[in-house]
């Protein structure tokens, strides 16, 4: 969440950054809404301070013998006033408040301006295109006939987008989330496993509602309100919720694996069968809180991170950072980090690290106290460290061989029982 003062003091400055990310928002009804709560919540506390005069008067003049029949028919006129100009305030205040949430993240000054990921820039490349000397498959194909994915299976249990990991796809995939548990271990990051279902304060504070709530699966019952978690990033986001930090517990490194849920409404088409486009997906995912003036060394930290997984797997990628329009709501600098899938013929984004400065801990009230003894908000950072399923896909198309067979990177074969192919 933006901060309310910075926009009130420099509205058109605000909303000039901000129509950088959409270009068509206006920051008017916002204005007009806070405008009609600063002045309900004045009457209020000037029908207050009335009240607190009627009564000190009445009991100066009781004191003197002096009739107050005049003075008690005000104070009850004064009692209705304050009782009903106390009633609309909180609603003028949610009113105002449910439209500064729906405000997206400003984007740092030095991003590129424009509204097509086409123009994301790529800062980074790692490898080459591996150049194949026999027609290639992709790997809906190679997982078929190797039997290590069942999508039909999966298909009959829960729906399309629902895959099944089978022998050596399961062992693979669980290969790969321990190669990145320990990669970020040592790197300095505290593993946590984290609830898979959280409660609606939680996905706000992150940033999740109430913006993206139709993308999001929900289990509402007579004991529960909750919400299955589209990244682990949300729970990891509210593990200080509401809480003030020391300054020299800062910063502070997470990790986490989960299962991700997400409805995923885009496109479905050829390139995006498989694995490419899932409800569920595991992922490892890197989480910081930092002093606003450690955020992007931190930036740069959990960036290196997620490069050395693919380093080991000695995988081809390029990091693009994208533009204003391309980015998330909650961020204000975001690199993607994409792979070369042969068989879409095409980069993907394995890990996308963002920088949300102090966005989501405004919305979930996590501060830190400094030296000076004053509380400020601390900058979030958030990074997949990797996500598994495209991460999968890179994994098998790039290492195909001509006879099927799938040859299986050093990096992970002390995982698998020093299997060096899938066949």
């Amino acid at each position: 969440m933006l901060n309310i003062k910075q926009i009130i003091k420099d509205p058109k400055s605000v909303e000039a950054r901000l129509k950088r990310k959409e270009p068509d928002l206006s920051l008017d009804p916002l204005l007009k809404a806070y405008d009609a709560y600063c002045k309900a919540k004045s009457e209020s506390e000037e029908a207050s301070a009335n009240l607190n005069r009627l009564s000190k008067e009445i009991g100066e003049k009781k004191r003197q013998g002096i009739d107050t029949t005049s003075l008690m028919n005000a104070v009850v006129d004064a009692k209705e006033r304050v009782q009903t100009l106390s009633e609309h305030e909180p609603e003028l205040e949610r009113e105002y408040e449910t439209l500064l949430s729906e405000l997206p993240n400003l984007p740092d000054d030095d991003i590129k301006i424009s509204p097509d990921p086409k123009e994301n820039v790529c800062i980074k490349s790692f490898g080459e295109k591996r150049a194949f000397t026999f027609p290639i498959k992709n790997h809906v194909e190679l997982g078929e006939t190797l039997g290590i994915f069942d999508f039909k299976r999966g298909a009959k249990i829960s729906g399309a987008g629902w895959p099944v990991y089978k022998d050596l796809g399961a062992r693979l995939e669980w290969a790969l989330l321990n190669l990145m548990i320990e990669t970020h271990l040592k790197n300095g990051f505290t593993f946590c496993l984290v609830p898979h279902l959280v409660r609606p304060n939680i996905m706000y504070g992150s940033g999740q509602l109430p913006k993206f709530e139709k993308q999001l699966f929900k289990l509402t019952d007579d004991d529960y309100d909750l919400y299955l978690i589209p990244t682990s990033e949300v729970a990891l986001n509210g593990l200080h919720y509401d809480e003030i930090l020391t300054e020299d517990e800062l910063p502070k490194l997470y990790i986490s694996y989960s299962p991700c849920f997400r409805r995923e409404a885009g496109s479905h088409g050829k390139a995006e069968r498989g694995l490419i486009r899932v409800h569920q997906f595991n992922k490892v995912e890197m989480f910081a809180f930092t002093k606003p003036e450690d955020s992007d060394k931190t930036f740069e930290k959990m960036t290196k991170s997620a490069e050395e997984v693919l380093e080991k797997l000695e995988l081809h990628y390029r990091n693009m950072l994208l533009v204003t329009g391309d980015m998330s709501y909650a961020a204000a600098k975001t690199l993607d980090i994409e792979v070369w899938l042969p068989g879409q013929d095409r980069y993907y984004e394995v890990s996308s690290v963002s920088n949300c400065r102090d966005f989501q801990a405004r919305r979930s009230k996590i501060r830190y106290k400094t030296e000076q003894k004053n509380n400020e908000f601390v900058h979030t950072l958030n990074g997949s460290g990797l996500a598994t399923s495209r991460l999968m896909v890179a994994l098998i198309e790039n290492n195909q061989n001509e006879d099927g067979t799938i040859t299986i990177p050093k990096a992970l074969r002390p995982y698998l029982g020093n299997i060096d192919k899938i066949q």
